[in-house]
């Protein structure tokens, strides 16, 4: 959903503006530290020491970075690129921090970890997998290379060489900083994939509170004018065809009694349509088992003479899942869902129907197809009533779904990509199967 879509950037917008914040204020306290540490009798002369005068230099590097980012960050379009790269060029600033302070002897392997936590909070697992990777590809070759005398950390006390331990050791330690680095970015991982979970079913929970809302307020207004609108319209219509059976027959006069008929038909679809989205009304709730449901209402829909020769539907219902809801209600979603699905797709087209479990307390269906898409700048009028992109149907369609689903307590989504497809989901609480053991 487009409008997901830009909460997502702008969020990683801010993680990033906080990543460059910390990062520069890392540096600064680690040019403090190198002033203090340098201090003696002899003040300013600390830069005649070379570990203090290379960790200078990496803490203004990392803040000359930091200020490229700044200046890059409001003219960058890929986003998730700019956070892999300056998350990357991190690993390195780490690597070249713990060679100058003594490489396998350092103190600060740790920063490995640091890195790998906000890199999880900022590109989520699979980042996080990736730069442990990277950590663990650096410091093993560093380490390998300390162990075979090729190079020479800085920073390295007497007896604190790699050569005055067993490659045992050097091995045991090499192994459990590797695989902190995969245990931290697993972990710290989970827990930010749970989190975004988390924060995108509170935005889809937000936009829907919205669109109730507003929907809420026109059916109001449009339900007293739905039923006067109702009543004159049978009246015409009962008057038309009395005429039509008292008047001697003429051809043309005929022709447009059933132009007006048509149009009266069509008109009190529409009226009707238009009544159960101002003001739905709870039905005969019953526990209704999901897939049975489903494919009935799939059957009924690939024998629609509109589109079986040219839809195929594929369902993946799996286990067996229920909710209370009225099945009449259940039955008309579905069967909108599908035809706004059919109706997307130019010639020969693909819809997909899943039923999968959402978390411990919920279920979820879903009904995906590869049709044409949806604009971004369609995406947040999807749900509003008469708002169509098609040359047919009332545009009555998702709304309604809206309006329904709403009275149950549930959850509908849209997401969509133009050329690609779109794919509408709707959530409900589940009840318990324990209920239904004996059921079919």
């Amino acid at each position: 959903m487009t409008g997901r879509r830009s909460r997502q950037e702008h969020d990683l917008y801010r993680k990033i503006k906080w990543l460059i914040f910390f990062r520069a204020l890392f540096a600064l306290i680690l040019l403090g530290a190198v002033f203090l540490a340098g201090m003696g009798p002899q003040a300013g002369l600390f830069l005649a020491d070379e570990s203090l005068f290379f960790l200078f230099v990496l803490a203004a590097g990392m803040l000359v970075f930091s200020l490229g980012y700044v200046l890059a960050l409001p003219r960058v379009n890929r986003l998730v690129a700019f956070a892999y790269a300056q998350i990357a060029i991190d690993t390195f600033f780490v690597t070249l921090i713990i060679f100058v302070t003594g490489s396998f002897s350092s103190i600060f392997t740790f920063l490995y970890l640091a890195v790998i936590i906000y890199a999880t909070m900022v590109v989520y697992r699979r980042g996080g997998m990736i730069v442990a990777t990277l950590c663990a590809l650096q410091y093993g070759i560093m380490v390998d290379l300390e162990y075979f005398n090729i190079i020479q950390p800085l920073g390295v006390a007497a007896g604190e060489a790699i050569s005055g331990y067993s490659w045992q050791h050097v091995f045991f330690r090499l192994f459990i900083t590797i695989a902190a680095c995969y245990l931290v970015a697993f972990l710290s991982g989970f827990l930010s994939e749970q989190e975004r979970s988390a924060k995108i079913e509170l935005w889809a929970m937000e936009d829907q509170m919205k669109r109730v809302e507003r929907l809420a307020a026109v059916g109001e207004m449009a339900a007293g004018l739905t039923h006067e609108i109702k009543n004159p319209l049978a009246s015409l219509t009962g008057s038309i065809q009395m005429l039509r059976e008292s008047i001697a027959y003429d051809p043309a006069h005929d022709k447009l009694m059933q132009i007006v008929l048509r149009e009266a038909d069509r008109l009190s679809t529409l009226v009707t349509e238009f009544l159960m989205f101002s003001r739905p009304q709870i039905g005969n709730i019953q526990d209704v088992r999901l897939d049975s449901a489903i494919e009935e209402v799939v059957s009924l829909f690939r024998k629609d003479p509109s589109f079986h020769n040219r839809i195929e539907i594929e369902t993946a219902l799996g286990a067996k899942h229920y909710i209370q809801i009225d099945p009449e209600h259940l039955r008309q979603t579905i069967w909108n869902l599908l035809n706004n699905a059919a109706e997307a797709i130019d010639g020969n087209g693909k819809i997909t129907v899943s039923l999968s479990p959402a978390g411990k307390d919920y279920v979820k269906i879903t009904v995906e197809d590869n049709g044409s898409g949806i604009a971004p700048d369609h995406m947040e009028q999807v749900f509003d009533p008469f708002f169509s992109t098609k040359t047919r149907g009332t545009g009555l369609g998702l709304s309604i779904v809206q309006r329904i689903i709403g009275l149950y307590g549930g959850l509908v989504d849209i997401q969509s990509e133009p050329g690609k497809g779109t794919m509408a989901t709707l959530k409900f609480r589940r009840i318990s199967h324990n209920r239904h053991t004996s059921g079919p």
